[in-house]
């Protein structure tokens, strides 16, 4: 059997995009909290010309898959999903109107662990000692964070958990869907479902149309987040995922300097240790997936149903 050639790799380039990437959602989120935390605008209104701007740049696309990507045989999982997304953008929106940006973005690092919990529990996947010992240690490291026993703690800080929480729902929808759907009908749903629904949430709010600094701020926010994820599909697209996935991690570095250099906030506390918990975790858990990935690749390729040993 002939195999497919493979693309080449550019490991160096992928991982320079994958930092870029990074910092462009760094400053997607200081133009957010610039919006709101500064400027007062209404964090659903915020979010709606965020995503509504993203989705103007992708009407091209939209146009030529839109239709044939439409044809699904399971629209209630794809309601669900885009319900779980807009409530993980709504309370992520809503946390950096509330607490800095370098809180926030630890914090909604937990979202790994909430998957795998949910892959557990709805799932029913196999989830062995080290994983739960490190799922325990990433909300450990949470909980160091939040400070729940201090006499400043608010529950505001608890709004990018929450978004974590939701962010790892959708993300276990999103792995139940790509089983039956393509690849181009998940998409396509979730860009034309998510914008409508974040609207009708902006008006309840009280929808406000943003000018000035704050029409700039959102603008800024809409085309960083193009960049950020036109970067990330490139560096996908020039190395292995297994080579380029920890340098995601630099976000949070990333993220605190971008909340130091907009507003002066910089970690205090006991941050650092749980941060370190956080990110730790969540490496070990990246690890464990992708050994978890070759293996079973290696497996399927023995014959005769023979196990495969993996070095």
């Amino acid at each position: 059997m002939t195999q497919k050639p493979q693309k080449p790799a550019y490991p160096f380039v992928a991982a320079a995009l994958m930092v870029a990437a990074g910092a462009c959602f760094a400053l997607v989120n200081a133009a957010l909290q610039t919006a709101t935390m500064k400027l007062g605008m209404p964090s659903a209104s915020a979010v709606f010309w965020q995503y509504g701007a993203a989705l103007c740049c992708a009407l091209p696309w939209l146009l030529r898959h839109g239709r044939t990507a439409l044809v699904t045989r399971r629209p209630f999982l794809h309601g669900l999903r885009i319900l779980f997304a807009v409530a993980g953008v709504q309370l992520w929106g809503a946390g950096l109107a509330s607490v800095p940006i370098w809180q926030a973005i630890a914090l909604v690092m937990t979202s790994p662990f909430f998957v795998i919990i949910g892959a557990k529990l709805l799932l029913g996947e196999k989830v062995g000692l080290a994983r739960w010992g490190a799922t325990l240690a990433g909300f450990s490291g949470a909980m160091i964070i939040l400070e729940p026993w201090a006499d400043g703690f608010r529950p505001e800080i608890l709004l990018p958990v929450a978004a974590a929480a939701f962010w790892g729902g959708a993300s276990l929808i999103t792995k139940i869907l790509t089983r039956t759907e393509p690849a181009d009908t998940v998409t396509v749903y979730l860009l034309l479902l998510l914008t409508p629904v974040n609207f009708l949430l902006a008006s309840a709010e009280g929808f406000v149309v943003p000018s000035g600094w704050t029409l700039a701020a959102i603008g800024a926010a809409g085309i960083f987040t193009i960049a950020a994820n036109y970067a990330l599909t490139l560096a996908y697209s020039k190395a292995d995922a297994a080579f380029i996935q920890p340098f995601d991690h630099l976000k949070l570095p990333l993220n605190i300097f971008a909340g130091w250099l907009a507003f002066g906030f910089a970690p205090d506390g006991y941050f650092w240790p749980g941060a370190l918990l956080i990110v730790g975790a969540s490496l070990y858990v990246m690890r464990d997936e992708q050994y978890r990935s070759r293996a079973g690749r290696l497996d399927k390729l023995q014959p005769d149903g023979e196990a495969a040993s993996v070095s």
